[in-house]
């Protein structure tokens, strides 16, 4: 699964997801993408779900871009644990997604496995989702 290599701080706050993406909004790669429509937390097991997904329905023709990291750090304490003692450790790794940010992209194969493959990968994931194409 997806993770930063290194960090300069091991923990992080959680933070607010304001706005509309700045940023990663336009597809640049491919000629299909899945574009987010609400704001999330998408964890890498998610992200490695949908991915798998859609390589799976395309038959491995084509190629897929992933153009969502995870690199915030979530913490969680154990069950049953009293409170204090400090922050809990990371537990996984998730990727802010702001509404309007493309997360996959896919380019090879034509529309309606690509449709097919898109709305199989969007079900893996917890957020709304819609399907969009490069204007010819």
């Amino acid at each position: 699964m997806l993770s930063p290599a290194k960090m300069k701080f091991r923990k992080q706050f959680k933070g607010k997801i304001k706005g509309i993406a700045s940023k990663g909004y336009s597809l640049n790669f491919g000629s299909y993408g899945l574009k987010a429509t609400e704001p999330a937390r998408v964890t890498a097991a998610q992200i490695e779900a949908a991915r798998r997904t859609i390589t799976r329905c395309m038959k491995r023709v084509g190629k897929v871009w992933i153009r969502v990291y995870p690199d915030v750090p979530v913490s969680q304490k154990p069950a049953e644990v009293r409170m204090g003692s400090g922050k809990g450790s990371v537990e996984y790794w998730a990727c802010r997604v702001y509404p309007g940010t493309i997360m996959f992209e896919m380019d090879g194969v034509d529309e309606s496995i690509a449709r097919e493959a898109l709305t199989l990968a969007a079900a893996k994931l917890p957020i709304q989702t819609k399907i969009v194409m490069r204007s010819a």
